[in-house]
């Protein structure tokens, strides 16, 4: 299979058994000259949390195989992210949501195992900063491929742009939740 093939998936039921849907209420009756104002978002909205679950597996499996932790690698994967700018340990903490204590512990561990190193903060000499190390990069890369790939498999190089967008969009969308519920 090349980048350029398209793949065509076969129809499929919801990832849920619809018994597992089924809130004990059965749906409003709706005309069939009325078009479902929620449209496919019920199957949008299994489809995301069947995502999420595949992609915790796939992170955790592909993590542990290189004797790192989820965590390490979404914090490999945000510095690979700065194209080589680095980032301060403050940063890091603020974007994984963890302590001050659980961001040195993870810091040490991903510089012992040799996926980063601390540099000086050339803005500010009180302070470091964080970027991979050539494995670290290599970390980053392998496990990055196992999405690229998976997405070269589902989404047409035609459609990634949109996909792209809707991602990003969507993400937009929840940071804007979670800043007016925390704000």
């Amino acid at each position: 299979m090349t980048d350029t093939d398209q793949v065509v998936l076969p129809e499929h039921g919801p990832a849920v058994p619809p018994a597992r849907l089924d809130t004990g209420t059965p749906p409003a009756p709706v005309s069939p000259d009325v078009p479902d104002p929620e449209g496919d978002l019920p199957r949008l909205l299994t489809a995301f949390r069947v995502l999420q679950m595949q992609h915790a597996r796939v992170l955790q499996h592909e993590s542990a195989t290189r004797g790192l932790h989820a965590t390490d690698t979404r914090f490999v994967f945000l510095l690979h992210s700065t194209g080589g700018a680095g980032v301060t340990p403050k940063q890091a903490g603020e974007y994984l949501e963890l302590t001050t204590g659980a961001m040195t512990s993870l810091i040490d561990r991903l510089e012992r195992h040799g996926h980063l190193e601390r540099r000086p903060n050339p803005d500010d000499r009180r302070s470091v900063l964080l970027h991979l190390t050539p494995s670290g990069s290599a970390v980053a890369r392998e496990i990055g491929q196992v999405y690229a790939d998976a997405f070269r498999q589902v989404v047409a190089p035609a459609d990634r742009a949109v996909v792209a967008a809707a991602f990003e969009g969507f993400g937009d969308a929840l940071d804007r939740h979670h800043s007016s519920v925390t704000g």
